[in-house]
């Protein structure tokens, strides 16, 4: 009897043992996701812990100490203003933080409704996905200056500003999946049997669409960060006043010759964070997928 019930702990055991064997043996293979994910952890740790690191206000201006190279007091050195980057830094990296996790939540979410009825109802596809051909014709960043330019600076109006050119090659992508799943012989044996479009949406078609869909956040994600640098820079974005990895690049580019860590520390900061979504994303990718998910 007790040979019989070890012989079952061994087989229920065996398919998780198994299991955790595979993983880590993708993760020695490809072990740059798993480093993306811990950066990009760091990176928002310590944006959401800025008010407890940062020993400065990064507001608080100090003319006395301007233009300071790095030392023990001052980290990342000092701006023309005498504000402490390091401090700054850190607030920027929130901004940075609700921006991309803002435009990819809503241009993944208004993507989503567009894509499944352009993909399922062909009377809309025609007029929807002209309108997405049109926005798409347009370059991204110029379509979010335009519309920043006719409306006041601030953080909600780059975010809309950021998601309207994202939307587009988020239906596209919808429209594609949806396509593809709704000739397959079990939708079409569901819609046989009178299955309602409510019903067959929500048990059939959309989870097939949320593996592309959390990939394709990700670099959203990763863009809308450096749209939102790219729009402070030339003073279209973020209010100067908010301390944005832009604002503090586009501020210390003016003294970049006698105090280049004014945008040194940010720019690496931007990078890290952008370098780290993208290798999520990748990674995230390869396990989503089961065509590639299969040779790991």
């Amino acid at each position: 009897m007790a040979a019989r019930e070890m012989t079952a702990v061994a087989t229920v055991a065996a398919p998780a043992v198994r299991k955790r064997s595979g993983s880590l043996r993708r993760l020695r293979r490809r072990p740059l996701p798993a480093v993306g994910a811990l950066l990009l952890a760091a990176l928002v740790i310590s944006a959401l812990a800025a008010p407890w690191l940062a020993p400065f206000d990064p507001f608080e201006m100090n003319v006395v100490d301007r233009l300071l190279p790095p030392d023990e007091t001052y980290w990342f050195g000092t701006d023309a203003y005498g504000r402490d980057i390091f401090s700054r830094t850190l607030y920027g990296g929130r901004v940075s933080l609700v921006i991309g996790a803002s435009v990819a939540l809503a241009s993944t979410v208004i993507g989503l409704l567009i894509g499944v009825i352009a993909g399922y109802f062909r009377t809309a596809d025609a007029i929807l996905m002209r309108i997405m051909d049109g926005l798409m014709a347009i370059p991204g960043i110029l379509l979010a200056i335009g519309l920043m330019s006719l409306t006041r600076a601030s953080m909600w109006v780059v975010i809309v500003a950021i998601t309207i050119p994202e939307v587009p090659r988020v239906v596209r992508l919808v429209r594609s999946v949806v396509l593809s799943v709704r000739e397959q012989v079990y939708i079409q044996a569901a819609m046989a049997i009178g299955t309602r479009f409510p019903r067959l949406m929500i048990r059939h078609i959309l989870p097939n669409t949320f593996a592309p869909l959390i990939v394709q956040a990700t670099y959203i994600a990763a863009s809308a960060v450096l749209v939102e640098s790219y729009l402070s820079f030339l003073g279209v974005g973020t209010p100067p006043e908010i301390p944005s990895w832009g604002n503090i690049i586009a501020e210390g580019r003016l003294y970049v010759q006698i105090a280049f860590w004014n945008i040194l520390f940010p720019s690496i900061f931007l990078a890290l964070m952008v370098l780290s979504i993208n290798v999520l994303g990748d990674g995230l990718r390869d396990m989503l997928d089961p065509r590639l998910a299969r040779r790991l």
